[in-house]
């Protein structure tokens, strides 16, 4: 990396550190110059010399942003950066290409490799300063994105806590979603919802009380309704979210059923989505399948024949709970699971 002759470069008063920078290049000289460049501006700075290094330095330290020259040995910039970007842990920090090659061609692989930004060598340091810099903002909010997601998916685990009969729900129906969803050839996007889905379809149950949501016994008409509200609640909490626009729609109406019985809106057919019907129907099943307070858990058996006997009823799309049981029965995706505990169903 060289510095412009034309780059007139000014000093920022440090604040104390403000971020970490991964710079990666075969060039000694290159890296001794950005690092002197980017540690006078207060920023941490991680070097790499290569591309296995730059990838062991990424996973371990996590930095903010990842400055990588293109032509090194293997891998190479373009190679690092589509790795970093594969991979969920480190997808969401910064990716500058800082490069000699001008061809357009080499620009599109750098983008196809999910590159946030380019720098062409010489670079002008207060170019590079002010690259940094915003894409240091950006990270910044992406971690108080990924925060606040964090909290409401530890508030739902919390809700989860507050009854040992809840115990591993959040996880199982997670899990079973997204296995559904998979089976059915879902995009990306639908199984990180179902995901999302999985652990926040009951986050609205901070809003009712113990003595309703720890009852051992049925609801009388009064507590019904208001457990009827955590799906409006749940939807409000995860509502200010926009990484979450695609769960609120499953944390809202999970709980619905194709004739129009179900809440909180009594939606028919296909205004229902088809994920919170996916999300619906796990819920079932893993509430028929494991220990309640006021009964034992069922065979799955029991719970694939309660649950056509939904399909009966108008509740359910056959073609749904079919492929559900199918999967279960096919590749022994969910075992017995009489000794498992969740949360009550709600009484119908």
């Amino acid at each position: 990396m060289d510095a412009g002759a034309n780059g007139t470069h000014v000093t920022e008063p440090q604040t104390g550190r403000r971020g970490s920078v991964l710079v990666v290049d075969d060039n000694p000289g290159d890296v001794f110059l950005a690092r002197t460049l980017l540690e006078e501006q207060g920023y941490t700075v991680h070097t790499a010399h290569n591309g296995h290094d730059a990838l062991d330095i990424v996973h371990r330290e996590q930095p903010d942003v990842v400055l990588s020259d293109v032509l090194m040995p293997e891998p190479d910039g373009f190679e690092v950066c589509r790795q970093i970007k594969r991979d969920p842990a480190t997808r969401l920090i910064p990716v500058v290409l800082i490069t000699g090659l001008h061809d357009l061609e080499d620009k599109i692989k750098g983008i196809d490799a999910g590159a946030d930004d380019f720098l062409a060598k010489p670079f002008n340091f207060d170019e590079l300063v002010a690259r940094v810099r915003s894409l240091m903002r950006l990270k910044r909010f992406t971690d108080d994105l990924d925060s606040a997601e964090s909290v409401i998916t530890s508030l739902a685990l919390t809700i989860e806590a507050r009854d040992r009969y809840t115990e591993g729900h959040c996880e199982r129906l997670a899990e079973y979603s997204t296995a559904l969803g998979a089976e059915l050839g879902l995009n990306t996007d639908d199984l990180s919802a179902l995901q999302w889905g999985g652990f926040l379809h009951d986050v609205g149950k901070i809003g009712v009380s113990d003595t309703v949501l720890q009852k051992p016994a049925s609801l009388t008409m009064s507590e019904f309704q208001a457990m009827k509200l955590h799906t409006i609640i749940g939807e409000r909490l995860c509502g200010e979210l926009h990484s979450l626009r695609r769960v609120r729609p499953i944390v809202r109406h999970h709980h619905e059923h194709l004739d129009g019985s179900g809440y909180p809106d009594g939606l028919r057919g296909d205004a229902i989505p088809m994920l919170a019907q996916i999300m619906g129907i796990v819920d079932v099943y893993d509430a028929l399948t494991t220990q309640r307070p006021y009964r034992h858990a069922m065979k799955r058996e029991q719970a694939f024949e309660l649950l056509l006997q939904e399909v009966t009823q108008g509740w359910r799309r056959r073609d749904l709970v079919e492929a559900f049981i199918d999967l279960c029965q096919r590749t022994g995706l969910i075992p017995d699971v009489r000794v498992r505990v969740a949360v009550p169903l709600i009484r119908r």
